[in-house]
């Protein structure tokens, strides 16, 4: 019964060490890794034109939803309409599908053709960031990334996946280019 006793007090202790510990260690380091100043309070984000020869015509839109939305939920900054902190803005350049790797040739009436396996999807965005707070840190960027699918799905089921996939990526980057301090 003592030893019982015993092993739950120095559980106890043992516990309050790491609870203390814990809120010391917190206390002494932010983990958030923003390189954003305090003075940083707003953002705008300016809508991305589709100007690629090829072109979605809902990528515009998508892009620059998910951009906004990045920033105002992973952020404290909010919108601005004029005399933002921060200002980014940018055209999508290119948009593209194609082939990456053939598959065995299939025999038709009108003689072979050789069929693709996969395709692959990119996407490249031309970025100016202005930072008015520190215009230093300002840039133009561009940005691009690929997602590769089966060539036998089809195409108009799965192009809003990838292309969600690929902004998703290109995202990432500019708001870890802009945000993360690494």
């Amino acid at each position: 019964m003592r030893s019982k006793r015993l092993f739950y007090i120095s559980l106890l202790r043992f516990l309050g060490i790491i609870f203390f510990s814990g809120i010391i260690l917190n206390s002494c380091y932010s983990f958030t890794g923003s390189s954003l100043s305090p003075e940083m309070k707003t953002v705008k984000i300016n809508t991305f034109p589709n100007n690629a020869a090829n072109n979605l015509p809902s990528l515009s839109q998508d892009f620059t939803v998910a951009l906004q939305n990045r920033f105002l939920q992973r952020t404290t900054l909010k919108g601005a309409v004029e005399n933002p902190n921060l200002l980014i803005e940018g055209e999508i350049t290119d948009y593209n599908i194609t082939p990456t790797s053939v598959g065995a040739a299939t025999t038709t009436n009108a003689g072979n053709t050789i069929q693709a396996q996969q395709n692959k999807l990119t996407i490249t965005v031309k970025v100016h960031y202005e930072n008015n707070i520190d215009p230093k840190l300002s840039f133009d960027r561009t940005y691009s990334d690929e997602a590769v699918f089966n060539s036998d799905l089809d195409l108009n089921a799965i192009e809003t996946a990838q292309v969600r996939i690929v902004n998703d990526r290109i995202i990432n980057k500019i708001f870890n280019d802009i945000v993360a301090n690494w």
